[in-house]
Parts: structure tokens; sequence; C-alpha cells
């Protein structure tokens, strides 16, 4: 097979060349990937989202699919890297990648955690500190280091077995000889209830008198936010906080986009060393703030959905995605740090919360224990608001979940100018009723670039309200206003001149952005109306609306109930939690049985699967429309449509 030479010259790079040769055949995005240029893939390579686009500007290419591009795009030599392979030598123009700069409001915060009312916490963390006094050895006793220090650890701790890794084994001796045969040792005592032996994580020489940090971490792995707090298991007290975009969004938005992508080859490693990076960082950057080293950090504790989990654990996740959607493992063993690639101590303890099923993992499972839902009499309704919406509705008595794939139309994927919630994001949009005229804010104040989730929440509302748009979602394009128009995907409507964006081109809601939106708005609804009507009770009737996730502290709940998203319940029911997952491994890291609660969560949960019977698709099709096709489930959208 002929080699090529494929020459890269990048937008955001003074157009340096980076050149690499490759048979034919092979895609741009992985001749890209080979030279290590940065090409986004949000979609996992499956040619949907458009957001690989390159422009081949010598050469030629044979383009499996010219989806999301035109006939003049093609005619310039754009095309799609995921779906465009080599053919002769070939330059190809990277144009500069999407940074991400979102205001993250985890990221440099230390505040006092909130503990939820009647909570009876222990604060039984599992770290030990051991001070070791042995006896030296002399030629009338030569026993060995190692069985010497156990005989210590069963005397002077009540440790009556004790393991370690060979790593720790290794530095024992000099530890021992070196400290005069006084040691700290620092051990991990999770399971000695179990008969599990204590772990030794680590040896050192001599007691020092002064009461050192023990440093641990709560992670969560979002499918967007990787959010770490470092904590000091000695008081408790969280020292720093750090929260950077999961590193993985560039091979996947979303994560069906990341199961497609960790099937191909490599994938599944590619996915695992990305997230492990991105944690990592984050690692350094807390522990810098806190005046700590990652190899002094001994546990941490780690919540994700399912497929962020597996991925984590470069477990293949190919099974969740099809039917009957089953997972390798949902309550993974312990591991160490070094056997993930981490860059804590080799040691530490990685101890990743349980699932429930396919789509409802340990992020929902530590999000109804940091909530309380689990502990409250009163109905609740939880919800996980993101690429896939997770739900959970009980009380004390019993809880039941399930889960939605919304889409990463909310996160600006899938809309044509959306964008994530990053500086020249529209966040806010109110539009005049007579004139159809919009009034904006914009992220950071100047110029927009596009339009974020919550900004495509409060667009669509008000386009309604307007009666620009009607309840199907159709552009009325005979309004007599210069913002709607008919375009390339339908009607449309105009929400920024190009004179006043930062692109300079028209900033639009088209009608494939909106049919994007309706069926990201109609997953989520029909998964909790599915839900209560499955267990029998009037979701009307739920006395708190608990809503956890980052994406959940910007949503305006008046618009996301006038488009159909949330129930329409008086608005004090709502409680926005934030990062509930991040807040429940904090809770289970500091506290054996919070983390215990966490495991009995998982167990006695009930998981319904949506896509058994035909009854969710059936609610997801009434929830296609603005609020809903039964404008009775909304009485407060049917008088606003109703006033004058």
């Amino acid at each position: 097979m002929t080699d090529h030479k494929i020459v890269f010259k990048q937008g955001d790079n003074n157009g340096e060349p980076i050149a690499i040769n490759l048979p034919t055949g092979t895609l741009l995005s992985e001749a890209a990937k080979q030279a290590g240029v940065e090409v986004g893939q949000p979609c996992g390579g499956q040619g949907r989202c458009g957001r690989c686009v390159v422009q081949v500007t010598q050469g030629s290419i044979r383009r499996r699919s010219v989806l999301r591009l035109t006939s003049e795009d093609v005619s310039k030599g754009f095309a799609l890297a995921c779906q465009s392979v080599v053919e002769t030598d070939v330059e190809i123009l990277v144009p500069a990648q999407e940074k991400i700069e979102r205001r993250l409001t985890t990221d440099r915060s230390v505040a006092d955690v909130q503990i939820p009312a009647g909570y009876d916490f222990s604060w039984s963390q599992s770290i030990r500190v051991v001070h070791l006094n042995l006896t030296p050895p002399s030629m009338e006793d030569q026993t060995d280091d190692w069985s010497r220090l156990q005989t210590a650890f069963r005397i002077q701790a009540g440790y009556n077995r004790v393991s370690c890794s060979i790593f720790v084994l290794k530095s024992i001796g000099i530890a021992l000889r070196n400290g005069n045969w006084s040691v700290t040792a620092i051990v991990d005592v999770s399971d000695q209830e179990s008969g599990i032996p204590v772990k030794l994580i680590s040896l050192k020489p001599g007691i020092s008198g002064e009461v050192e940090p023990l440093w641990s971490l709560a992670i969560d792995i979002g499918t967007t936010t990787v959010t770490v707090w470092l904590v000091d298991l000695t008081s408790g007290e969280i020292k720093a906080r750090a929260s950077e975009y999961n590193g993985q969004i560039a091979r996947g938005e979303d994560v069906i986009s990341r199961i497609v992508y960790a099937g191909k080859e490599s994938g599944g490693e590619e996915l695992q060393i990305k997230v492990v990076e991105t944690i990592n960082k984050l690692v350094v950057s807390a522990c810098k703030r806190a005046g700590a080293t990652p190899d002094h950090v001994y546990k941490a504790v780690i919540a994700g959905n399912s497929t962020m989990i597996h991925l984590l654990l470069g477990i293949p996740p190919s099974s969740i995605r099809f039917s009957p959607f089953i997972t390798t493992i949902n309550h993974p063993p312990r591991f160490t740090a070094q056997e993930l690639g981490f860059n804590f101590h080799p040691d530490a303890v990685i101890d990743c919360l349980p699932g429930i099923a396919s789509y409802v993992g340990a992020d929902i499972t530590s999000g109804v224990l940091s909530s309380g839902m689990y502990a409250t009499d009163k109905l609740t309704l939880f919800l996980d608001v993101g690429t896939n919406g997770e739900i959970v509705l009980g009380n004390q008595d019993w809880l039941v979940g399930c889960a939605c794939s919304a889409g990463p139309a909310f996160e600006g994927a899938g809309v044509v100018d959306g964008m994530r919630a990053t500086e020249g994001a529209i966040e806010e949009v109110w539009v005049n009723s007579e004139t159809f005229e919009p009034t904006i804010r914009v992220i950071g104040g100047g110029k927009p670039k596009g339009i974020c989730g919550s900004g495509l929440i409060s667009l669509l509302a008000e386009l309604f309200l307007a009666g620009v748009l009607d309840k199907a979602g159709n552009v009325n394009t005979t309004l007599d206003s210069p913002r709607v128009r008919e375009g390339d995907r339908g009607g449309e409507y105009i929400l920024a001149w190009k004179n006043e964006t930062a692109t300079g081109k028209d900033i639009t809601i088209t009608r494939v952005d909106i049919d994007n939106l309706l069926r990201a708005k109609a997953a989520i609804y029909a998964g909790f109306s599915v839900l209560s009507e499955q267990v029998g009770v009037i979701l009307e009737d739920a006395e708190q609306i608990l809503i956890g996730g980052s994406f959940g502290k910007y949503i305006n709940v008046e618009k996301a109930i006038q488009i159909g998203l949330l129930p329409d319940v008086p608005w004090e029911r709502f409680q926005f939690l934030g990062n509930t997952s991040v807040l429940g491994t904090y809770y289970a890291l500091l506290d054996s049985e919070a983390r215990q609660k966490i495991k009995d969560i998982a167990s006695n949960m009930t998981y319904i699967e949506l896509s058994a019977d035909n009854t969710f698709y059936e609610a997801f099709m009434s929830a296609m429309f603005l609020p809903h096709t039964d404008l009775n489930r909304f009485p407060t959208v049917k008088a606003a449509l109703n006033r004058p």
C-alpha cells in the first residue's frame, strides 16, 4: 500500500507544518492523532457533529460523508476529518480548536460544606497514622524486618493481619534503620471488619510530634467536567478545589459517542489516559494551592456515571450501549494509584463508589446520599441534568431510578451556533413580543460568539411566548420582522447580526436546532413522567424537586417550565444543589457509615429501563411540543399564553 505525505498546518500555531507519512485510506482524524495534531471529535468520530472540519489546501481526499457541509464548503476543500481518507499527498489546514474557558464555580473556592438536616455522621475515615517502636534485631533475635513489623502492629495497634505491596516492602528495611527502629505507618483499615488485612500504604522513619495532614481526594468524573476536592483527613477540611473539562470531550461529548470511540482501535486506552491526565493535572493544581504534594495523597474516593467509571478503569464499555444494557461491574473493588496511572502516592487507595445500572451510576448514588433524599419522608424527585439525564423518585422508604439520553444539546452541541458556557456565550435572552427584537446577556460582557445551554432554554421560551415559534417549534417566517427568515435548515431566527458578533457571522437558531432542543427536553420530561406513572404517584404531588449537576445551577426555573423541561409546580419546591456527586464522595471519604449508606442505596434502588416498552416513546412524543401536547399539565404557561 502506497504511503502519502500528509502535512498539517494549524490555525493556532502560526502555520508551522507537521508532516507524517501514512498509507492510502488513512482517516484524516487518525493521521492527525498520529501526528500529534489536536482535532476535536465531539461525536466520537461518527460524523454527526461536524466539529472536526478541516480544509484540504493541496492534494485530494475521499469523503465518506458531507453531513453538515454545504456544496460551497466542499468546493472550498472543507472535509470532516473523521469521515475522509487520504488518497494522495495532501496538505491540511486545521482551524484553531475551541478553547475551554468556562467559569467553573468550584474552582479556586473553598467554602463550608453544609450537611443535610438529620444526617448522623460518625466521621470515621479509614486512613490511620500509627506510631510504632520496634525492638532492634540482634544476634539473639534475627527475626526478619517484615515479621518484626507485623508483631509491632499486632501488639501496639491491635492489627492482627497487615499486608503491603512490593513497592512498600522495598522501603521497609531503610525506613526501620533510618528511624532507629521507630517508624510512622500510614494504613488503610477499610475492610478490617470483613477479615481483609489492614493495608500498609507508607512507612516513614521516626516519630514526629507534629500532626501532619493526611491528604486525600474527593473526585467527581462528569461527562463534561471533572471536579477534585483536596481534603485533610485529620481535620476533615477541604483545603483546595479544582475543576476542569474532562479531556475525553475531544473524543465525544456524550457517553454514547465515547462508547463508540472506545470501541475503535486503542480508543479505550486513549480515553483512559485522557481522564487520568485531567485528574492528575487538577491534583497538582489543588496541591499547589494547599502547599501539599501529590505523592502525599493517600486516598481518593471517585464517583461518576457507569461509562465514566468503566473508561477510568480501562474496562471496555461496549455492553452498556446494546440491549440488554449490562455493565461489566457496578461495585468495583479498590485499586491503587499506580495501577491506574495516577500521580498520587503509588499505594494510595482508589475507591470507586458503586453504581446501579448501565446509565445510573455512582454519581447518582452519591448524589442521593448528599441530597438527603434517602432520609426524608417527603416525596422527592431528584434530577441530574446533563448529557445523560438521571432521575430518582422516592423517599426514605423506597427509591426508583431511571436514565434518559438527553444528548449534549443543552451543552451547545448539535446546535449550529451552540457553544459551551465559555466567555462570549449568550447566557440569557429576552424577546419583545411586539417588535420581536432580542435583548441578550453575554458571559464576559463582550461581543457574542454563540449560545450556551441556559441561553438556549431562555431563547426557546421567549420565542414561544412571543409567538415566533408555535407549539411544534416551527418558526413563523410571516412575521413582519427581519429577525425571521428561511435558511438552509428551514425557518430561523437571527439573535445577533454579524456586525454585532465576535465571529463576524449572524448568530441564529434554526429549525434543526430547535428539533434537537425539543428532543433533549422531551427525553428528560418523559423520563420523570414515566417513572412517576410506573410507581403510581402523581408528578405534581412531589413535595420537593432537587436538581443536581453544575448545569442545573444556571437554569432559569420559569423558562425551563415554559418549554416543558421541568414540571409546572410552585417554584419554592425546586432546590438547586450544585454538584451533589462530589459532595457525596466527600462524605464517603470522611465517614465509613456514609460509604456504607451509598452501597445500600445502590443495592436497594429499583432501576427501570425506559426502553423496555413503548410507554417512554409515547411520553417522549407527547413532550416534543412546547411545552407539551397536553397544555393542562402546564397551567402557568397556559395562563401566560392566554394573557393579552
